[in-house]
């Protein structure tokens, strides 16, 4: 596991700089805290930090070719590494027992063509010396990341995190207007866009050539409509040979290696299927808080005694403002997704003790386990009914939010506010945290001049194609498939990439193998969400293993109380940076509509959390990451 970067000039007369390379590997060094490597010749330059999990020895990168023509830094895991060895063994002197080497003469073989051999999670950086190209390729689903841009001058220069592409002379730090408009909309910002404009991520099963000052995108992976028709016990069979045999895959190390377990049905049934493939010792870490209705504790301990792990439990009173402060230096492309605090909390936990952990993320988003699901179902026969739109609304009203994490009230605010939006918004009618009107009473006139607001975000690129692609699948698995290629790959995996790997420790997602998400979307929508019941097909396979109590418990989430951190601890810091001069200075938004939110927030009337949390990220990121203003006791 490491993070790399790189660039590339169009002219070959012009020299790379190996100075320049180190600079932007030295800004990532959390996520590679071991060992440097880099590769500069003639216009190129290509490098990596890297953190020692395989092959502690020898497994140093870059990693060159025999005729010294072709070289790979990269970052990741490819499971499946010794079955492709020993197909190449014969024909290839390997000099290390890494993964890393597999790949490169994977490629000498098949030329782009190997990147269907792949499987894991990765981005890969190859220069061709013979050819005068170089490759690019990110995993199937996304689980690492990979930003590049292109500057006017032809130059590529590409990175694990924006932040080193913007230490390239050539590269300009402005917001992308749209960008931001989605970040205000989604909490994240979709692939390929990014917060920084030019600058893009590449997506999800695709890789990028370039040559000649050119850059071509390709895709060589996506999820195809092939419904398997079977029985109820085959698909619960297929979910139970596939996730063990992913969990298997995942715990290849030369070093320590755990779990992080919530005591939630995802993160117990990869717990479990390491207890059963025989992990001894089986280290797992849970986090709480002191709210009742935000801590998972008891759930945690549970399972952990039940299958005799060495469990290791801390209730957590962070210091915010430091935290924060940390934060945001690594969400350079900013996610306002409450739970990156927890997550860097357990991160934090688990590095004292392990290099490596597994996460059970992605099975609501395969199997259909988040509320708007349900809500999605519902909304179906409430419109039906005459005037009970209107009647939810008006009793939504009528209470202030509940100071519980989730309660009756607050879903219900939440639900109406779902049901005013467009039915064409569908899923994101859900999701959304802005509506068009709220938008337009935010945003400042500069921004939307530069923003089509003339139509919901659904139908603009690049969400219009995923919803398209959508319609192609039943109704359940049109919507994971809009989460997974949105929600997942750019919020959720965003938050546990930079989050683990602020602490140098590497997550590994066992659900997100390639082949299981495959095996998932052929399972009918119908055995998913089952009634109201969510992860029906999924839930009735963690019963083999797990309490009954567990598997069916209420989804809780991993989160923070913050929106009482806004009102409290993280007042005064929200009113400093939201302040009427800074906001008129940056002149994104218009300071009177944030006044409303603040003051409504506050005093209790309304829950922004979402809104104001949002607002307040960017800005901490903007006067950071645009304006490089350095943090003082005043500004923070």
């Amino acid at each position: 596991m490491c993070g790399i970067a790189g660039f590339l000039y169009s002219n070959q007369e012009v020299k790379a700089e190996e100075k320049l390379l180190h600079e932007m590997l030295n800004l990532i060094i959390h996520r590679g805290p071991d060992e440097e490597g880099m590769f500069v010749k003639d216009n190129v330059a290509i490098g990596m930090r890297r953190l020692n999990i395989i092959d502690l020895n020898t497994g140093s990168q870059p990693i060159f070719s025999k005729d010294k023509k072709k070289v790979i830094v990269y970052n990741g895991e490819f499971y499946p590494f010794k079955k492709y060895r020993k197909e190449l063994e014969n024909k290839y002197e390997f000099y290390t027992k890494t993964d890393t080497e597999v790949i490169l003469h994977l490629y000498e073989e098949y030329g782009e063509e190997f990147v269907k051999k792949l499987a894991g999670m990765y981005a890969i950086s190859i220069w061709d010396e013979k050819e005068k190209k170089l490759l690019l390729v990110r995993d199937r689903v996304g689980i690492k990341p990979l930003y590049y841009t292109l500057t006017s001058k032809g130059t590529l220069v590409f990175g694990s995190e924006p932040k080193t592409i913007l230490l390239h002379p050539e590269v300009k730090r402005k917001v992308d207007p749209l960008g931001l408009e989605l970040f205000l909309s989604l909490e994240y910002i979709p692939a390929p866009l990014s917060i920084f404009k030019n600058i893009k991520k590449l997506l999800p099963g695709h890789y990028l050539v370039y040559k000649n000052g050119k850059i071509e995108i390709k895709e060589y992976w996506h999820i195809k409509n092939e419904t398997l028709l079977t029985s109820e016990k085959e698909y619960i069979d297929g979910i139970d040979s596939l996730l063990e045999k992913s969990v298997e895959e995942r715990l290849v190390s030369d070093v320590p290696l755990g779990a992080f377990l919530s005591g939630g049905v995802d993160s117990s049934s990869v717990v479990g299927k390491m207890r059963q493939i025989g992990v001894d010792p089986l280290l797992t870490f849970s986090i709480g808080f002191e709210e009742k209705s935000y801590n998972e504790l008891p759930f945690s301990k549970q399972v952990a005694e039940l299958f005799k792990t060495d469990h290791y439990i801390e209730k957590v009173s962070p210091d915010t403002i430091s935290l924060i402060k940390k934060l945001i230096f690594h969400l350079d492309d900013p996610i306002g997704d409450f739970s990156i605090f927890p997550t860097f909390l357990v991160s934090q936990i688990a590095k004292k003790r392990v290099t490596v952990s597994l996460s059970g993320d992605g099975g609501d988003e395969l199997f259909a386990g988040y509320e708007h699901y349900i809500a999605q179902k519902l909304s179906n026969y409430v419109s039906k009914v005459p005037l009970s739109k209107q009647s939810l609304n008006l009793f939504a009203s009528l209470f202030p939010p509940s100071k519980k994490k989730k309660g009756f009230v607050n879903r219900i605010k939440r639900y109406s506010r779902g049901l005013n939006m467009e039915s064409s918004l569908r899923h994101f009618r859900w999701m959304l945290f802005l509506s068009l009107e709220e938008k337009r009473e935010l945003f400042s006139e500069s921004l939307i001049k530069e923003i089509d607001l003339s139509k919901e975000i659904n139908e603009r690129e690049p969400l219009k194609t995923i919803f398209e692609k959508a319609k192609e699948f039943d109704s359940i698995n049109g919507e994971l498939y809009i989460d997974f290629k949105t929600y997942l790959v750019d919020n959720i995996l965003v938050k546990v990439d930079r989050m683990s790997m602020a602490t140098s420790l590497e997550a590994r997602v066992p659900i997100l193998d390639h082949n299981l998400v495959e095996f998932a979307f052929k399972i009918p929508g119908k055995y998913k969400l089952k009634g109201f019941t969510t992860k029906y097909i999924f839930k009735k396979n963690a019963e083999r293993m797990l309490p009954k109590n567990i598997v069916h418990r209420e989804k809780q989430g991993f989160s923070i109380p913050i929106k009482n951190w806004l009102r409290k601890e993280l007042k005064s810091l929200l009113l400093n940076t939201l302040s009427e001069d800074r906001i008129e200075k940056a002149g994104f938004f218009k300071y009177r509509a944030i006044k409303k939110y603040i003051e409504e927030h506050i005093e209790g009337k309304e829950n922004h959390s979402h809104v104001l949390w949002s607002l307040l990220l960017f800005h901490l990121w903007y006067n950071y990451f645009i304006l490089e203003e350095k943090w003082t006791e005043e500004n923070f």
